[in-house]
């Protein structure tokens, strides 16, 4: 459904440190930089981290979730925890499973240090 998802930064190379560790933990490589972007590239889409191209300052969505599959709770576990460790904030409940209308999920919340927030999500089986 989707091409690529990009968000923006006030801090790029704080982003680049951030997303690295964060997403690793996915086996994604490193960033590539162009200019003042970073892309993230994978068989299954693109995830991006720029600087406003307008100049004015970044900002996170009100509401706005951006969702990483994971392969199991211990991947989702090492996303939150690497995460942290890189200068995110753990949001919400701890990780941990969750039941509701969509099945038993394993959840992880985190923002970014730019304030956007993130979720690992594994559906149970």
């Amino acid at each position: 459904m989707f091409s690529h998802i990009m968000i923006g930064t006030n801090d790029l190379a704080r982003a680049k440190g951030f997303y690295d560790a964060l997403l690793g933990t996915l086996g994604v490589p490193p960033a590539m930089q162009d200019g003042e972007r970073i892309f993230y590239m994978t068989p299954t889409g693109v995830f991006s981290v720029s600087k406003p191209i307008n100049g004015e300052p970044a900002s996170a969505p009100n509401g706005g979730t951006i969702g990483f599959a994971c392969s199991s709770p211990e991947q989702a576990d090492a996303w939150h925890a690497a995460g942290v460790a890189a200068g995110g904030t753990s949001i919400e409940d701890p990780p941990g499973e969750r039941a509701g209308g969509m099945g038993k999920l394993y959840l992880a919340y985190l923002r970014d240090p730019d304030g956007n927030k993130l979720c690992a999500l594994h559906r149970m089986g």
